[in-house]
């Protein structure tokens, strides 16, 4: 049985008849109490092992979330990198493609000239050669068909 400090402060050991305490129950009166202050001194111990662990595992949860905290902000570092890398070559690339575009435009326009040139030369000899053949035929010719 467990005693409280308000039943120990309470306890009254029988008394004999002679004005003392009788030594029997005060024997026992004690043997209570020290069963039950050991069992409080082991139940306190236990609670302070139980405190002692509970403070470790405090320490290593601290440590373990401002290693995520930390690992946490590289993240996001390295993801605003990445962001801005990626931007950047898909501008690189975006500004190639127009570069290329424009390279491409100028190529076409070039040959569509040259071939509007060459266009215009072939109508010119075709033109100069319907004017020959509607030419009329050389005397020499006639004269020698006459003869």
């Amino acid at each position: 049985m467990t005693l409280t400090p308000v039943e120990i402060r309470h306890l009254k050991p029988a008394r004999s008849i002679v004005g003392g305490y009788k030594r029997i129950a005060v024997d026992a009166l004690m043997d209570e109490i020290v069963a039950s202050f050991e069992d409080v001194w082991r139940e306190r111990a236990d609670l302070a092992d139980k405190v002692e662990q509970l403070e470790a595992d405090l320490v290593r949860y601290r440590e373990l979330e401002s290693l995520l905290r930390t690992t946490l902000v590289s993240a996001e570092k390295s993801a605003v990198t990445l962001k801005e890398q990626a931007g950047r070559e898909a501008d690189l690339i975006v500004e190639e493609a127009r570069s290329e575009a424009r390279a491409i435009t100028r190529t076409a326009r070039a040959d569509h000239d040259r071939l509007v040139t060459e266009v215009r030369r072939m109508r010119s000899l075709l033109h100069s050669a319907l004017a020959l053949v509607d030419e009329e035929p050389p005397r020499k010719t006639a004269e020698a068909e006459a003869a």
